[in-house]
């Protein structure tokens, strides 16, 4: 299931972000990659997300390449 598709108030584990260098290195220096642990805020518009009490918007575009699990 993708990042986008995650119910607001639940926990989700990134698994796999299917993007290229560029993409993933953004993730990364915002704290989204593989084996975190994410709490959806929000997902109307962009995806707003807790990771490490930190919160994080990313576009919905951005949010379709991050496939996640439910924790």
């Amino acid at each position: 299931m993708m990042l986008s598709q995650v119910g607001i108030g639940e926990m989700a584990r990134i698994t796999v972000v299917e993007g290229g260098r560029g993409l993933r290195q953004k993730l990364y220096l915002r704290g989204l990659f593989e084996g975190k642990v994410v709490r959806v805020i929000s997902n109307y518009g962009p995806v707003t997300v807790e990771v490490d009490r930190s919160v994080v918007a990313i576009g919905r575009g951005m949010a379709q390449k991050i496939v996640v699990e439910r924790s």
